[in-house]
């Protein structure tokens, strides 16, 4: 059998809960539902991060945040690691990437620096709003609609979001990815491609004829729970997202937070939208039978729920549990659904695994096959997302860390010496509390677990160190 092509489709943001086929019946996503159809959904897939860098870090080169350094935002990635596409590229692989990538600092219009990644098709934009000279989506716009960029930035950035389909940083996401698969990918091998959507990060907008698809006033509210019972970051965090860079979730009004809501789900709309046109033509070239599909996000956002919007060091499913689905006529079951707990760096190792190429030297991820294949999967049991003050940088920092078993999952907030901050945690039974509303971190029956899980969190730091550099002798 021929090697398999791999298309990755990723959004920014999208909370586990945001499709239709998880459940949500007040959202449209008819084309992601159908893909899920079509393939295997997993219910628990985590990333490693709650931010975006560290946590597209780890899927590029399937190690943990603290293994390869990009531990925040803006950190640009050591030239020293190496990626699943250039290990693609070396056995024969056409690569390519549109959109976001995120693998160093873009702020202010920088342009990210490369390393040797192995893509030949390299069309970046970091975002819809920061002016740069290499921000491919500016320079599609400019050329398929003079003057609609700048009269869409003397409005506000924002204005940016609620241009037209036809215009929007999806749509471009969606035409780039059809000429590859159309017209410029090279024939004569196997491709990856990978289709970065920006949407639905925020801010919050949406073409207007999206967001007129949704009636704000009948969406769910958000859970809500005793902030007082949780670390006091939270309360801050609901009063200023970002450390004080954006607007809290006490700055809106309960209608105001549904509209954010309803905006959320257009952009999630409109990338499945886009993700159908992809489909299709990939079906309409003959490359359906043999190609791998993938479709993911790099972490959530909490959307109200906790009385917090955005990201940051919350370690809640909403913010950590990611949509992922895996296509492969053939090869994956269709319409099946798995609920053991997986990770994002276990994509890198099982994209290689379909292609017949040999894993990552540093990986530290698991190939995901036997999860379909029936050869006997060994779970671990456990997944691990850690956050190193990685997004906006708070004073003192904070630094929280997650380990999650199938039943319960403990967050400590690190105390000194690690920052000034005095150490706090969260603990959720999540058998009896899935929404993760009632905070057993001091609760006297719960003690026993709570000492149980921070010792388990111990060994597994220890056992995902990188110790990938060979013992040569005993001394």
């Amino acid at each position: 059998m021929s090697r398999p092509n791999i298309l990755l489709i990723c959004t920014d943001q999208q909370r586990y809960d945001a499709l239709g086929v998880a459940g949500n019946p007040h959202i449209c996503t008819p084309n992601l539902d159908q893909l899920a159809t079509q393939g295997t959904r997993f219910t628990n897939c985590y990333v490693q991060a709650t931010v975006c860098a560290p946590s597209r870090a780890s899927l590029m080169t399937s190690r943990y945040l603290h293994n390869h350094g990009v531990w925040a935002n803006g950190v640009d990635i050591n030239p020293d690691e190496q990626f699943f596409t250039r290990t693609l590229a070396d056995a024969g692989y056409d690569c390519g990437l549109v959109g976001k990538f995120h693998l160093g600092a873009a702020f202010g219009g920088r342009i990210e620096p490369r390393i040797d990644d192995g893509f030949r098709i390299f069309r970046w934009a970091h975002d819809p709003y920061v002016p740069s000279p290499g921000n491919e989506y500016h320079h599609w716009l400019r050329r398929t609609f003079p003057g609609l960029l700048e009269e869409a930035i003397a409005k506000g950035r924002h204005e940016i979001d609620r241009l037209p389909r036809e215009a929007h940083y999806s749509h471009w996401v969606g035409e780039e990815t059809i000429e590859f698969l159309t017209s410029t990918r090279d024939t004569s091998k196997p491709f990856c491609f990978i289709a970065n959507f920006f949407d639905p990060h925020h801010g919050f907008g949406a073409p207007q004829a999206y967001r007129d698809r949704y009636d704000a006033a009948s969406l769910p509210a958000p859970v809500t729970s005793d902030l007082s019972t949780k670390p006091a970051i939270y309360t801050d965090a609901s009063r200023e997202s970002y450390a004080g860079a954006l607007p809290g979730f006490a700055d809106y009004t309960a209608e105001q937070i549904q509209d954010i809501k309803a905006h959320y789900y257009a952009m999630v709309t409109l990338v499945d939208d886009e993700v159908g046109r992809i489909l299709a033509a990939l079906a309409e070239q003959g490359l359906e039978e043999n190609t791998m599909v993938i479709f993911t996000s790099d972490h959530g956002e909490m959307l109200g729920d906790h009385q917090m919007l955005l990201k940051g060091p919350m370690m809640f499913d909403c913010s950590v549990r990611v949509p992922l689905i895996v296509r492969w006529p053939g090869h994956v079951p269709d319409g099946a659904t798995r609920e053991e707990l997986v990770e994002w760096i276990d994509l890198a190792p099982t994209l290689l695994a379909a292609a017949g190429v040999d894993g990552l030297p540093r990986a530290q991820g698991r190939d995901l096959t036997p999860l379909w294949s029936g050869d006997g999967w060994h779970d671990r049991g456990w997944v691990l997302s850690e956050y190193r003050n990685s997004g906006s940088m708070y004073d003192p920092p904070v630094h929280t860390t997650m380990l999650r078993t199938d039943t319960w999952k403990l967050v400590v907030h690190h105390g000194p010496p690690a920052s000034a901050r005095g150490r706090d945690g969260e603990l959720y039974d999540l058998t009896t509390d899935p929404d993760e509303r009632v905070n057993l971190w001091r609760d006297e029956s719960a003690q026993h677990q709570r000492v149980t899980m921070e010792r388990d969190l111990l060994d597994v730091l220890v056992a995902t160190e990188d110790r990938s550099q060979p013992r040569i002798a005993a001394f």
